[in-house]
């Protein structure tokens, strides 16, 4: 096998294994290279028709990408629900996911996190965050969950920065989950800093 049938095969394989991810970001990066390989191999080959599908696929792939990587940060296209800890809509929602909650949250307990919040994506829910009051103005997050197919944009950030959220209920500091570490990109960029053995956000008065 030469090696433009290497590379034929594995722009195929790649695009092929896009479409099994499930997060919307990886997806369309996978995509795009695969058909940018595509595009090169079959213009190498001379199969145009195939030169022609890549390329329209990859401008879509880009475009695609464009769009979701500009809303990445916009508040106008999440919304932050409180609901009450006992919520039949919020406990339907931690059943659903709870094997992938238990995937990257072993240690949470439903039914002990008093301030619940939903994130929302138009009418989708994508992430919940909970917590409870740990004293001294202290709020204590015990889940921040994103579904697998919005991970890449950490919706969870919109709660944090809608700060009236913690503060109308008396507090001043909001403490990472238990198990995430101060070299976290996610709580970096949200402006968590190292307090003792705590992670935790200053909210502004």
């Amino acid at each position: 096998m030469d090696v433009w049938s290497v590379v034929g095969w594995g722009g195929s394989a790649l695009v092929v294994w896009s479409l099994v991810q499930t997060r919307i970001l990886r997806l369309r990066v996978l995509n795009l290279v695969g058909c940018v390989i595509l595009v090169a191999f079959n213009a190498v080959v001379g199969v145009w028709p195939m030169v022609g599908m890549n390329a329209v696929l990859a401008v879509i792939n880009v475009v695609h990408l464009w769009r979701l990587l500009r809303h990445r940060h916009d508040e106008a296209e999440y919304q932050v629900l409180q609901v009450h800890d006992g919520d039949a809509y919020l406990g339907f929602i931690l059943e659903r996911h709870r094997k992938d909650i238990s995937r990257f949250n072993p240690e949470f307990t439903a039914g002990v996190s008093p301030y619940a919040f939903l994130v929302q994506h138009g009418d989708r829910t994508v992430g919940v965050v909970l917590a409870h009051d740990a004293g001294t103005g202290r709020a204590q997050i015990d889940l921040d969950y994103v579904v697998p197919k919005y991970r890449d944009f950490t919706p969870g950030e919109f709660v944090y920065r809608r700060s009236d959220v913690f503060t109308e209920h008396g507090f001043r500091q909001v403490i990472a989950p238990p198990g995430m570490r101060d070299s976290t990109p996610y709580l970096k960029t949200l402006g968590f800093h190292r307090d003792g053995s705590n992670l935790v956000l200053d909210l502004p008065n």
